[in-house]
């Protein structure tokens, strides 16, 4: 195939090669670092054929050699980007520089005139595993967190938890930077269709903060390229209520990028959880049966608006300004039956809860950049400063039912928090020659988080303060970052090596003294990735990185909720963060129908975070977060995505892995082992009329620890759409969680007691979507609130 390519560029280029006028070269790249080889370069004049074709090679360089004196046009081709062409001149005995060409990936690669519709594809980069974000029917209707649940190794549960290869100690960072939109569900004020690409990064390098133990998962927003006014509108009905409205409008010059976005989301959302309880089972046992119906409801705002300012062509400065609040009302029912040995109902009683919840997050955000002379050489400063409150209350009626008729004191119970957070980071990419590049950078975060809770119970003088529950929290946290690390190439070979040192300081404060602490702990954090090319279409790749889970401020917050008369869920403030020590292979083959990602991958966990539960003197069980020994995973992933026609496109997913859990806390021994699965599949039918349906079915195997044990969970998603008025317009029905299948059941064991519990937390959701889109194809995007700070 190499020889006949070469005969052919040679009989090409023969009736040119007298002339011996001039030359011309370069470099393309396919970002501001990594060399393209293997890139079709075409010079053309006025007439057929082209005057000269050559390629790349593994450096990314290029020449086209005895070209005669003239104005050409000079193409740019490579499989997976975008063509790029531009004019250049030929002067006598003179070698024309082009200098360096980026190629951008191409969204429209497997767009067909017959169908018109893209699809979506995965490809292995030298840190991170890319999920091209196509117009899949589901990935088009919904949310971000909708989108996420059919990105490979990725899964969002009910609660808007999201899961990196079954592991919730994630990272998700928006545009490469941490987002408090991850925060609260507030992913789901963010509409799919302006995601552009998903990065799964199992093994991150230097360059990102070591959070996330499982990894990091980094949605990358569609950017405005087009002049002019452009926008779209987006509006959404659904059963249950499901009500959206969403303008977005952008304005861009040579010198000014102007971008707004308004989001109103109204939701309500239908929950069923039940329970049965046994204790006393070594003596006199007592059962009870537990159901809880909740009916919650949200309203929610976001506007998102700023400016890219460029001062000339080598400095740009952004800022911009982000808030999103909500206001949510939720209901709740709860009936208990007790029984004992006999089985008869020897009482029961009934709870009614109603809670009000406001948030508000605001975000300031700064951004410089400069380019230099040099390609690929940058400097970037970044600021941002959150800043949020929530203020929530809750009212529960408690009555018993048998054997009297009685209403117990009125509870209520006051939570209010904020939260203040500056970050400063700088980062630097110096190229060293056209195969390798030096990259460092500084990073400063000071955040502080108030948490006052109280909770009351009524009477006959007023409210009376409940089991000494009136407290007022202050979290101080100040981390430090520094990191340098390099990356090239040599021929077939792509390596890239990192350390990153990390210091944190952190203070707990309490009006009561309970929970004062300081902790410290400074840390370094090595990544290495090394990956060889067999060819365009085969990629294996290496990878070790060591990382840190830091506990969530829920699991730190020792308040809790009274809804649950049985349950109860508590923070520890005494919480450590995990280390992570992750070695990674993994391989990539693209066929022209087919492609194939197998991976093993191994983790092992020091001090990981596991849930505890326990019985209190008062009968209640309590669950609380704790440290425990270690943890290691040892798992194979397999993505299969195959194109068998221009209208099919089916997507497989398999992960497998055993686990080891090692440690003890307080009397219970957390020692287990086991092995579990996940997989996906996918399918997408897309028509001529521009007609697509998509279905998506998940599974999630059977797990457990020492204490708790979880049942399968499977579901099935569907969706339809259809594009028109020239491709202005798209109408989606899609429906979520279909026949209402997605349910979650788990059992707790301990020495004298059994728990098992069903969770329905969202039933099937139907949902229509009309997007309208004006100046703007149906693969581009305004731009969309991309950043924020920790969660």
């Amino acid at each position: 195939m190499k020889l006949l390519v070469t005969l052919i560029l040679i009989l090409i280029t023969v009736p040119y090669s007298f002339a011996q006028n001039g030359q011309i070269n370069g470099i393309i790249h396919e970002n501001q670092t990594t060399a393209l080889p293997y890139v079709t370069v075409t010079l053309k004049g006025n007439t057929e054929p082209p005057v000269a074709v050559g390629i790349s090679d593994n450096k990314g360089h290029f020449k086209l050699e005895n070209i005669p004196v003239g104005h050409y046009t000079i193409s740019y081709h490579l499989i997976g980007f975008q063509t790029v062409t531009q004019s250049v001149q030929v002067k006598p005995n003179e070698s024309t520089n082009i200098g360096t060409v980026i190629l951008e990936p191409d969204t429209k690669l497997l767009q067909e005139v017959s169908v018109k519709a893209q699809r979506s594809s995965v490809s292995l980069k030298i840190d991170k595993k890319v999920f091209e974000v196509g117009k899949d029917v589901l990935s088009q209707s919904g949310a971000v967190t909708d989108l996420l649940n059919i990105v490979p190794s990725v899964s969002v549960s009910p609660s808007g938890t999201i899961s990196l290869r079954g592991n919730s100690s994630v990272l998700v960072l928006i545009d490469g930077r941490r987002t408090g939109l991850t925060q609260s569900n507030a992913l789901e004020q963010l509409p799919a269709d302006q995601v552009e690409r998903v990065e799964v990064i199992t093994n991150p390098s230097s360059r990102f903060d070591a959070a996330g133990s499982a990894g990091i998962i980094n949605i990358i927003l569609k950017k405005n390229k087009k002049a002019g006014f452009s926008g779209q509108i987006r509006l959404v009905g659904g059963i249950p209520n499901e009500t959206r409205i969403s303008p977005s409008l952008n304005y861009k010059s040579n010198k000014v990028n102007l971008f707004a976005t308004y989001g109103i989301r109204l939701s309500d959302y239908v929950g069923l959880y039940t329970m049965q309880q046994s204790t006393g089972l070594s003596g006199t046992p007592v059962y009870l049966n537990q159901r809880q119906d909740e009916d919650r409801h949200d309203d929610a705002r976001l506007l998102y608006l700023g400016a890219d300012f460029q001062i000339n062509d080598h400095n740009t400065i952004t800022a911009a300004f982000l808030r999103n609040s909500t206001n949510d009302h939720d209901k709740t029912q709860l009936n208990y039956l007790y029984s004992g040995k006999n089985g008869g109902i020897d009482s029961s009683l009934s709870r009614t809860g109603e809670s009000w919840e406001k948030r508000s997050y605001n975000q300031l955000e700064f951004n410089y950049t400069k380019t230099f002379r040099k390609p690929g050489k940058k400097l970037t400063v970044d600021m941002q400063y959150d800043f949020w409150d929530s203020d929530k209350v809750w009212n529960l009626s408690t009555a018993k039912k048998l054997p009297v008729t009685m209403n117990l004191p009125m509870i209520r119970t006051s939570s209010f928090g904020k939260s203040k957070d500056l970050m400063i980071k700088t980062d630097m990419v110096q190229p060293i020659d056209s195969t390798s590049t030096l990259e460092f950078g500084l990073k400063m975060e000071d955040r502080r988080v108030n948490s006052d809770f109280i909770a009351q119970q009524e009477n006959s003088a007023g409210w009376e303060v409940i089991d000494q529950i009136d407290n007022h929290l202050l979290y101080k946290e100040m981390i430090g970052s520094a990191y340098i690390q390099f990356s090239g190439k040599t021929g077939a070979f792509g390596y890239q090596g990192g350390l990153r040192g990390e210091l944190t300081n952190i203070g707990i404060e309490d009006r009561t003294g309970s929970y004062t602490n300081q902790k410290n702990y400074n840390k370094l954090f090595p990544t290495l990735n090394i990956s060889y090319r067999f060819n365009t279409s085969a990629n294996l790749q290496a990878s070790y990185s060591k990382r840190i889970n830091r506990p969530r401020l829920g699991m730190l917050y020792p308040f809790n909720e009274l809804t649950d008369l049985s349950t109860r869920y508590v923070g520890n403030p005494d919480l450590n963060p995990s280390y992570a020590n992750v070695f990674e292979l993994a391989f990539l083959k693209n066929w022209k129908t087919l492609t194939l990602n197998p991976s093993l991958y191994y983790q092992r966990n020091n001090g990981v975070i596991e849930d505890y539960t326990f019985r209190d003197v008062k009968g209640l069980f309590i669950t609380m977060p704790v440290n425990i020994d270690k943890e290691t995973r040892t798992g194979f992933e397999l993505s299969v995505l195959y194109n068998p026609f221009k209208w099919l496109q089916a997507n497989a997913e398999l992960n497998v892995f055993h686990y080891k859990e090692q440690g003890s806390y307080q009397n219970q021994n957390f020692d287990y082992s086991g092995n579990t699965f996940t997989t996906r599949v996918s399918s997408q039918v897309k028509l001529k009329s521009k007609l697509s349906f998509q279905a998506v079915y998940n599974f999630r195997g059977a797990n457990a620890t020492a204490q708790t044990g979880s049942d399968a969970v499977h579901g099935i998603d569907f969706g339809g759409s259809k594009t028109f008025m020239k491709d202005k317009a798209t109408l989606t029905l899609d429906v979520s969680n279909l026949f209402g299948l997605r349910r979650f059941s788990n059992r707790t064991i301990g020495s004298d007691y059994e728990i098992n519990q069903t969770s329905i937390p969202n039933a099937a959701r139907y949902r229509l979507t009309l997007v309208y889109r004006f100046n703007q194809k149906d693969n581009q995007s305004v731009r969309q609130a991309k950043s924020g700070n920790r969660d």
